[in-house]
Formats: structure tokens, C-alpha cells, sequence
């Protein structure tokens, strides 16, 4: 059976606009699951993805409430593969270096807090940041999210968000 993922970061809203459920909708509809490396800010952002299994972590912009019910770092499994997540601040200037120590047997391991999307293989783990659901940069870049396919092998691809008017 194939899980397929719906992977973000950074989102830095207070709450859940008509334009950021557009774009969920458009980015996430064929996802089960939504996995949220932190920066959500606040709770009711999560709450728009109500009927999807959701695994999120806190990141250093969140606010108290939310770093009371979502731990700094999480570690579960989709299908057979075990997953490590983590928002990333605090770790340094070698976030994926880190990782390792945070989960030596992980299979893919997922941060964000640096708004750089990433997504390659170290031997056979997966390093993956989804970037910024948010424009990227003053001038307007789009955001950016990633879908991860757990399967008979574990795949990930980035993508930009579409633009809502």
C-alpha cells in the first residue's frame, strides 16, 4: 500500500486564511497524511487539515499553546520506513549533520526552520526540507512544499505552490 505525504514548513500564520486552505487543497488533495516540520505558529493552522493523519513538530516561532501539544522533535513510521522529525533551530549551522545524532536509524529524516528546500539521499537516508510554505524572499518567491511516497521504496519530490489570486 502506498502512503503519500503532504510535507511542509514554516507556514507563519496566526491563523488558517481562505487563500492558505486554497492552497492546501491544490498542493495536499491526494495526501492521507500531512507531516509539518514546524513553524506552524498556531494551532488553528493544523486544524485546516482536519480528516488527514497529521505528525508536526514545534519550531521556535510557535506559539505556547502549540509547543505545549507538539513535541520539538518526533519520530514515527509510514509503511515500513521510520521517519524523524524535527523543525531545526538550535541545531547550528549544520542542521543535517546534527540529524544524525537526533536519529541514527532513521530512514528519512525532515527539518525545516532555514526555508531551503532540500531533498537528496546520504547513502540510503533521505534528508528532506520542504522549504517555506510561505513566499521565500522579499521578492516574492513562491513557497514551497514536498510530497513523500511511501511505498515498496520510500520517494520524495519538491514542488512550488501554485499561485491563488
Amino acid at each position: 500500500m502506498l502512503i503519500r505525504a503532504g510535507v511542509l514548513s514554516d507556514t507563519h500564520l496566526i491563523r488558517p486564511d481562505n487563500r492558505f486552505k486554497t492552497q492546501i487543497e491544490q498542493c495536499f488533495h491526494a495526501c492521507d497524511v500531512i507531516i509539518h516540520a514546524g513553524d506552524v505558529t498556531h494551532p488553528s493552522v493544523l486544524e485546516a487539515f482536519h480528516g488527514k493523519t497529521i505528525y508536526a513538530v514545534h519550531g521556535n516561532m510557535c506559539d505556547r499553546g502549540l509547543q505545549s501539544r507538539h513535541p520539538d522533535q518526533l519520530l514515527f513510521t509510514l509503511n515500513r520506513f521510520t521517519i524523524g522529525l524535527t523543525h531545526g533551530a538550535g541545531l547550528g549551522q549544520d542542521i543535517e549533520n546534527a540529524l544524525w545524532n537526533l536519529f541514527p536509524d532513521a530512514d528519512c529524516m525532515i527539518y525545516g526552520h532555514t526555508h531551503n528546500p532540500v531533498c537528496h539521499y546520504h547513502g540510503k537516508v533521505l534528508f528532506l526540507n520542504p522549504g517555506s510554505f510561505q513566499a521565500t524572499s522579499r521578492y516574492g518567491a513562491p513557497g514551497t512544499f514536498a510530497i513523500l511516497e511511501a511505498g515498496e521504496e520510500l520517494r520524495a519530490s519538491l514542488f512550488q505552490i501554485p499561485l491563488v489570486p
